[in-house]
């Protein structure tokens, strides 16, 4: 029996691995492990490994890395934590297989002691390009040390092999979180606004920011920028949920809660909106609004558009729903009064694909480990 190794730091990552671990966790030929690491352990960022227990699983192991710092030296610092962290935790689970999804600092941490510890590593979204933040190069440095590759579309499948990874290893097969979309039961509106405390109103924006962190000192004022567009809307309630744990995050939700503290009555923030609640959200407000992925890759298929601020997801493929703006209040201003005005029914996703979960639990089923840890580079000719 293979023993699958599932490993999430972060709400939004575990939202669109939530049903792969299920299949994996039910399926009789696969054990699954869970280790919870990073935001999930913070109460600043709401403790969210809770979730991962309330949908019914156990988690083998919690690794601590993070640290309360908002400089580059402190998240370099989490990373050292992490390598160590996860040096105990593979030691202690010796997994056959390590599934981690997309591109975040303390994927370094996982990547490099599995590395060691002669582990496969399969990733999830590899390929991708965002140009604005430091994830973009953690992604492909991912690609280069993992074994197995599920890429969300045939571009980003040809872009991984084009970084020498063999052909038979690299699937397209969508993206994760539109499956969820299609077998998550939502919520109501009165059950969401009663469960959040929050009444959304006729018209609402759900606002995520994250730091971009590329940029210098730049998170301050971009967000300042950004809560002085949203009042020009005034008819408009605002969902805002917290950025991640990147370099500058703290000075993001510093902002926003004085922002909704001053602005209660059309405003409301939170850590996270967990999956049912996010994904019930998207049915329910007029627009997204921020720096997210899942403003391209998950929101589209909701037929809303998405107002995409500055060069964090600079070079993502993206929907004809998603209108692009610069980071200036104006800029800003401008990009709402646009979105607001759009029909999108009918946009076609273009990270759509078919039985997405079954596909990536077919290969990890029947793929032979053994074959897959010395890797080759693939030229291409």
């Amino acid at each position: 029996m293979k023993k699958v190794c599932v490993i999430t730091g972060s709400r939004a990552e575990y939202g669109l691995l939530s049903g792969l671990m299920g299949a994996i966790q039910n399926d009789n030929d696969l054990q699954l492990q869970v280790i919870a690491t990073n935001m999930h352990l913070s109460p600043e960022f709401g403790l969210t490994y809770r979730e991962i227990e309330k949908d019914g699983f156990r988690i083998d192991r919690k690794v601590e890395m993070l640290l309360s710092s908002d400089t580059a030296n402190g998240t370099t610092k989490s990373v050292g934590l992490g390598t160590i962290g996860f040096a105990d935790a593979f030691e202690e689970l010796r997994p056959d297989l390590i599934v981690i999804l997309g591109d975040r600092y303390e994927q370094l941490s996982i990547v490099s002691a599995a590395t060691l510890y002669k582990i496969p590593i399969a990733h999830l979204h590899g390929g991708e390009i965002t140009e604005g933040a430091y994830d973009n190069g953690i992604r492909h440095a991912i690609t280069k040390l993992s074994h197995l590759h599920f890429t969300s579309t045939e571009e980003y499948r040809q872009r991984v092999i084009q970084m020498g990874e063999q052909p038979q290893y690299v699937f397209n097969v969508g993206a994760l979180g539109i499956e969820n979309i299609k077998n998550i039961q939502p919520m109501s509106k009165d059950d969401l606004e009663q469960s959040l405390g929050f009444k959304m109103g006729e018209k609402c924006l759900l606002v995520t920011y994250h730091p971009v962190t590329l940029e210098n000192h730049s998170a301050a004022i971009q967000i300042d920028n950004l809560l002085f567009a949203l009042d020009k809307f005034q008819d408009y309630h605002v969902i805002f949920t917290y950025p991640n744990s990147d370099t500058d995050g703290r000075v993001i939700i510093e902002k926003l809660n004085e922002y909704v503290t001053s602005n209660s009555d059309r405003t409301f923030a939170l850590p996270s909106l967990g999956l049912k609640r996010y994904l019930s959200a998207l049915r329910y407000v007029r627009a997204v609004v921020g720096n997210s992925s899942s403003g391209i890759i998950e929101v589209p298929s909701f037929e809303i558009p998405t107002l995409n601020i500055g060069d964090r997801q600079k070079g993502r493929l993206a929907a004809k729903s998603v209108v692009n703006c610069g980071t200036s209040s104006q800029n800003i201003i401008d990009g709402i009064s646009e979105i607001l005005k759009m029909d999108c029914k009918g946009v076609k996703n273009p990270y759509e694909g078919e039985n997405t979960l079954s596909e990536i639990l077919k290969v990890i089923k029947s793929i032979d480990l053994s074959e897959i840890i010395k890797k080759k580079f693939y030229d291409i000719k």
